[in-house]
């Protein structure tokens, strides 16, 4: 496995008076995938938090090629760019029914120990079962 697919409907309350969905809106859609993509191995933000591990955004980077529109049907393609250290990077692909390229992304996101409100490395946990993903 070297991303994980997932399917979104686009929301009524998504969208602008026109039908297109509200540019904030893809940062949404590739939490989505990125959730789905831990799912994958086992894992979830809530089991990280209560392992003391938090993962804020540093950074993300959005570029629109075309508009996702009301009761679409999204794909997002999540994808691990590089192995994580302190941070681990995504990179996402949103593509409607019909297979146009509606956005590209990718985002950063730190591991913190929430004990020490610092910055950590990467769990060995999520390390191990990162062991065959082929990037």
């Amino acid at each position: 496995m070297n991303y994980n697919e997932t399917s979104i409907r686009v929301r009524y309350g998504e969208t602008d008076q026109m039908g297109v969905v509200y540019h904030g809106n893809y940062a949404v859609y590739f939490e989505v995938g990125r959730t789905e993509w831990l799912r994958e191995f086992g894992l979830s933000y809530s089991g990280m938090e209560a392992d003391g591990i938090m993962l804020p955004v540093v950074s993300l980077t959005i570029n629109y090629k075309n508009s996702a529109r009301y009761d679409d049907v999204l794909k997002v393609k999540t994808s691990l760019k590089k192995m994580p250290t302190a941070s681990i990077e995504f990179e996402y692909e949103l593509r409607n029914e019909s297979d146009v390229l509606l956005a590209t992304g990718n985002t950063i996101l730190a591991f913190i120990d929430t004990e020490r409100n610092r910055p950590t490395r990467c769990p060995k946990y999520l390390l191990d079962k990162l062991q065959d993903y082929s990037l």
